[in-house]
């Protein structure tokens, strides 16, 4: 069996092209699958059954798994299955008829266009008041000090994030050759290894010249290769440091508690509520399926339901 999970994990990252984080997620629920097969008495592959990939279904759900993590568990179970069939190791596609919990979906939380704004000029977290202005110059030279060109770094992300409506993976997987200035847009490598491109605005192109000219140069190191966005000590941005980085803006706005994906959610509203069209808008995002983009049609429609409450005298 561990060598059928591990052909499946080859065959996920080399064929389907699935991300790192995906493969690990998959070959997870297959571990625990197989274990629990064993379990049940199954001494090789070719006994797993239907009344095997069940039980382990409802055992998960005991155990108190969200209806997300059994949809999940149920897709890889039968994506295993179906490989394993065409691999000849299983004599059928056993999962085929297996059925998964739909999988409740929340609207995402959005910010309002104001409080967008209001984060795009937050003051720095910490309260300083680096010297670097984005539209200005920098006292003390060409290139930024250690902690102005951070905040020029900041400044870019937050305005990558919010107008462009880039995972937050994506924005930190650019290169300097992602950026085409005359255009302005960026080149993005999204999942599945998809490639699009995505336009940025003038308050992006702004913050973009001001960390290209003088904060990146005082950061770069050895280390930095390509990498656009880079941390404090010149290697390419940690995603978790960029979260972190949008959190602590978010908190000295006074905003609510806002993600990376937060602001991916309000670009995408924000977009629609401004005319956008939808398959426009699915483009930007990098969803391979409308389905995933029509969930903000929802989010504006709920906008307006509360407006409608708060504000007509017979709601």
């Amino acid at each position: 069996m561990r060598e059928a999970v591990d052909e499946f994990a080859e065959h996920l990252a080399r064929v389907r092209n699935r991300s790192a984080h995906t493969v690990r997620a998959y070959v997870t629920d297959l571990v625990s699958l197989l274990d629990h097969a064993v379990r049940m008495g199954c001494a090789n592959l070719s006994e797993l059954d239907l009344t095997v990939l069940r039980s382990w279904l409802a055992k998960q759900r005991t155990m108190g798994s969200a209806r997300t993590s059994l949809a999940r568990r149920a897709a890889s179970a039968r994506a295993f299955s179906a490989w394993a069939y065409r691999a000849g190791r299983l004599t059928a596609d056993v999962a085929a008829p297996l059925s998964s919990p739909r999988a409740h979906r929340e609207l995402p939380a959005v910010l309002r266009s104001d409080q967008a704004a209001a984060l795009m000029n937050a003051p720095h977290p910490a309260g300083g008041t680096g010297s670097a202005d984005i539209n200005g110059s920098t006292a003390g030279g060409d290139d930024a000090g250690t902690g102005d060109a951070v905040l020029l770094r900041d400044r870019v992300l937050l305005e990558l994030l919010y107008g462009t409506g880039v995972r937050i993976s994506e924005a930190c997987g650019l290169d300097v050759t992602d950026v085409d200035h005359v255009r302005r847009v960026v080149r993005v490598l999204g999942k599945g290894g998809r490639e699009r491109a995505v336009p940025y605005g003038v308050p992006a192109q702004h913050a973009l010249d001001a960390w290209l000219s003088r904060g990146r140069p005082a950061l770069a190191a050895p280390a930095s290769g390509a990498a656009l966005l880079l941390g404090a000590r010149g290697g390419r941005l940690n995603p978790t440091t960029a979260r972190r980085v949008v959190a602590d803006y978010a908190e000295a706005t006074g905003l609510p508690r806002t993600t990376p994906h937060g602001l991916r959610h309000s670009a995408a509203t924000h977009l629609l509520e401004g005319g956008a069209d939808l398959r426009a808008v699915q483009e930007l995002l990098g969803h391979s399926s409308l389905a995933s983009t029509q969930i903000y049609t929802h989010v504006s429609v709920e906008r307006l339901r509360a407006a409608y409450r708060q504000a007509h005298p017979r709601a």
